[in-house]
């Protein structure tokens, strides 16, 4: 297995310096600083759970740029709401005002005997 001079140089260079702890050690990227801070993720888990919830995406863009000043992307946003703290925005579907209260109920417990099989 042959490795270039140049990486072999290096290696030596490491265990020169701090021995076979620091040849060993892997070392990790601090990458970038996170867009959204802890207490906007704790507000906004808070916010999603409550039964209000958003309408929207962009009602949550807006709602961060309102109560925490956070100029924060749709794209962004909806990666965090969906993947990270894995909510779906809680907003009931719209029922008609004329429907049947006791027909919807009787539709429920017949559909439930369909269910279970």
């Amino acid at each position: 297995m042959a490795k270039d001079t140049s990486t072999v140089t290096r290696w030596l260079q490491k265990y020169r310096s701090g021995g076979l702890y620091e040849l060993l050690s892997i070392k990790k990227a601090p990458g970038a600083e996170r867009k959204i801070h802890d207490a906007a993720i704790a507000a906004l888990k808070e916010e999603l759970t409550t039964g209000k919830g958003f309408s929207s995406y962009g009602a949550i863009v807006e709602w961060l740029k309102l109560e925490h000043g956070l100029n924060i992307e749709y794209a962004t946003v909806y990666a965090w709401v969906r993947y990270r703290l894995r909510a779906k925005l809680k907003v009931p579907r719209p029922q008609s005002q004329k429907q049947d209260e006791k027909l919807v109920s009787e539709f429920k417990k017949n559909s439930e005997s369909f269910l279970i099989v």
